[in-house]
């Protein structure tokens, strides 16, 4: 049958003279392998579209029986091209496809999954984007989406308001405790409990501003770069513990992997 899905285009590989298989993740149909004859033809009108980081709208002859679905028609919706190509802009992009790519199974259906991957390489591709804090902001979401979401404003452990203790106890310090996920108060961590970390409060109130924006643009949170580059450290951690409970060991591998580059 012929159907209509948007898609973000995860890897591409070179097949035969001239065409392409491109591994996507669509809106309709999760993640998916297709092909496109004669996409490397300069001649051909969808040449240059199917590259990686590229948002389409395809239009596809799929059939359940196989496990390539062909491509007839696309047209291009968002491009890491635009408005100017830029290396930091890459490295962030190809570290958030390969993670989608190495973290799901094909035809999983998972719109919340799509509709965050979509918006976040939107925002990725504005001129005046805060790349990194963007990053830890899709790792934090993405680890959420697929059910881990860590408990930001209760202790994890005893339930109890976060904001409110750290005002009454005049608390510098909490802990994250990687499982179960989240924000735990100091008196409630005992020496024996779960993996966790001691951050400074002003990290675990950046942790919650993350959590709390729907999609940050420019500057829009205000961090110090060092405290993003923790909060990178502590989300990646997160991500690869929980996804080991998902997935199997060998795309935890890649995950780790891809988290250290």
């Amino acid at each position: 049958m012929i159907v209509k899905t948007r898609a973000v285009i995860l890897r591409e590989t070179k097949y035969r003279d001239q065409s392409k298989i491109c591994s996507i993740y669509t809106r309709e149909f999760g993640k998916m392998s297709v092909i496109i004859k004669g996409a490397r033809n300069p001649k051909n009108r969808l040449s240059g579209l199917f590259s990686a980081g590229n948002v389409v709208d395809l239009v596809l002859y799929k059939k359940s029986s196989r496990d390539i679905q062909l491509v007839s028609d696309g047209n291009l919706v968002l491009s890491p091209m635009v408005p100017d190509p830029d290396m930091e802009r890459f490295a962030i992009l190809y570290r958030i496809i390969d993670f989608v790519r190495h973290t799901t199974e094909n035809d999983e259906r998972n719109v919340p999954l799509f509709t965050l991957l979509a918006g976040t390489l939107e925002q990725l591709y504005h001129a005046d984007v805060n790349f990194q804090q963007l990053y830890a902001w899709f790792l934090l979401r993405f680890v959420s989406v697929l059910g881990f979401q860590p408990s930001l404003q209760k202790c994890v452990f005893s339930g109890e308001e976060l904001l409110g203790a750290i005002k009454t106890l005049n608390l510098t310090e909490l802990y994250f405790v990687m499982n179960p996920g989240g924000l735990a108060l100091p008196s409630a961590a005992g020496p024996g409990m779960a993996k966790k970390q001691l951050i400074p409060v002003r990290l675990a109130m950046l942790l919650s501003a993350l959590a709390d924006t729907r999609l940050p643009s420019g500057n829009s949170i205000k961090a110090d770069p060092l405290d993003i580059e923790v909060l990178w450290n502590l989300l990646q951690d997160y991500c690869s513990l929980h996804l080991e409970h998902a997935r199997g060991h060998k795309n935890l591998t890649i995950v780790t992997q891809i988290l250290m580059k």
